[in-house]
Formats: C-alpha cells, sequence, structure tokens
C-alpha cells in the first residue's frame, strides 16, 4: 500500500489537546486520523452522530411532551377514533 501525504490545517491548540489525548492512548496524530478515515470508510459516513443543536423552543417543546406524557390526568387514546371523537367535541 502506498502512502501520501495529507496537509490540514487546524487550531494550535485543538491539535495540542487532540495529540494529548491520543498520546495517552498510546498513538499519534497520524494513526489517530488513519483510524478516522477508516471508520469513516468502513461507516460509510461519519463515525458518529452529527445534530445541530436544539434551540430553546424545540427544548420547551420536549419538556412540555414530557410533562404531558408523565401526567396521569390528561387524557390519552387507545386508537385513532376515539382521538377523533374527542376532537370533534
Amino acid at each position: 500500500m502506498s502512502s501520501v501525504n495529507l496537509n490540514i490545517r487546524i487550531d494550535k491548540e485543538i491539535k495540542g489537546e487532540a495529540e494529548r489525548i491520543f498520546s495517552e492512548l498510546g498513538l499519534n496524530m497520524t494513526t489517530a486520523v488513519n483510524l478516522f478515515l477508516r471508520k469513516s470508510i468502513r461507516d460509510n459516513g461519519l463515525p458518529f452522530d452529527l445534530k445541530l443543536s436544539q434551540g430553546d423552543i424545540t427544548l420547551a417543546a420536549i419538556k412540555e411532551a414530557s410533562k404531558i406524557a408523565n401526567d396521569p390526568t390528561v387524557e390519552s387514546y387507545s386508537n385513532i377514533a376515539d382521538l377523533k371523537n374527542a376532537l370533534e367535541k
């Protein structure tokens, strides 16, 4: 297998912190990057979840839904017909 050089620009502090962590794991930067690339190939994508942070409105809606789901006084329905009937009232 032939090798090629890969030049990337990263923040100096990020590089230092990553090197510290990799060193504790017994790895160098080259090995860590190769692990990342190989895992990306195996997963056919990034080897971790990539998400946008949830905004305040979304977090409030999640909190409200959780409260409703755990409130025994909130009426619930076991089928769509009962739900439709309740909505028509």
